[in-house]
């Protein structure tokens, strides 16, 4: 973290390091650090199903040993996606879909996005996404760095594979899952509208406290060295 300002924060490389030397030389962000804080955009997708069961894609076990865990799916159960942007001032969305994300879809969402910011967050907002495969090919990239130019954070420029480390994952992820499914909806009308009014009940002070969080975390993979480090 930088010594002079807590809005900055060494980013990521390519692979599981999160060390500054590991940003690839072509990057526009090789040998500099990047802003976390105020206008970092990352953003939030996943499914949620009518059933009670959510996608975990982003769970991980960590063992010496395989530890034989089985992932089950209710078959035919109705589901509707969930997209945001999330920043310390404000969650924008949601944006939900039902079909999957294509690159065609993708960039519906991502423009539907773009249209609901404002002209701070647009002008010096940094977005960050994962590396699914409808994200980063070149006709992607290609429209969010129309949007963004050189504030983008991608594939290659944060570890893969960390729910950990984005406040997407590590909150928001796990505050809408232990929710929305409280009161039994019993259509996907009634999930769309109790995920709408749990992400719109989200407080700036609270989003303010995870991005700090987010701050520290970043710090911990840093100081081990892109090793696994204590859940905080």
């Amino acid at each position: 973290m930088c010594k002079k300002c807590d809005d900055i924060i060494t980013c990521a490389g390519s692979g599981h390091h999160l060390r500054p030397d590991r940003i690839e030389p072509g990057s526009p962000y090789f040998g500099k650090s990047l802003p976390v804080r105020p206008l970092s955009l990352p953003e939030f997708l996943r499914w949620f199903h009518l059933s009670g069961y959510v996608n975990s894609q982003i769970s991980r076990i960590w063992a010496n040993e395989n530890p034989n865990a089985i992932h089950e799916e209710p078959p035919h159960s109705e589901k509707i996606g969930v997209w945001c942007g999330m920043s310390q001032r404000r969650i924008i969305g949601p944006i939900f879909f039902d079909a999957t994300t294509t690159i065609a879809a993708y960039m519906e969402i991502f423009n539907t996005f773009v249209n609901q910011l404002d002209d701070e967050e647009f002008s010096i907002g940094y977005f960050q996404h994962d590396g699914a495969t409808s994200h980063t090919p070149h006709a992607s990239m290609a429209e969010i760095q129309s949007s963004f130019g050189d504030r983008v954070i991608s594939k290659g420029l944060w570890p893969p594979r960390s729910p950990d480390l984005t406040p997407p994952d590590y909150f928001l992820w796990r505050y809408l899952k232990g929710r929305v499914y409280q009161n039994k909806p019993r259509n996907i009308d009634a999930l769309k509208a109790n995920i709408t009014e749990e992400i719109q009940a989200v407080t700036e002070d609270v989003l303010a406290r995870n991005f700090q969080n987010m701050a520290r975390r970043v710090q911990s993979c840093l100081d081990a060295n892109g090793g696994h480090f204590q859940h905080m």
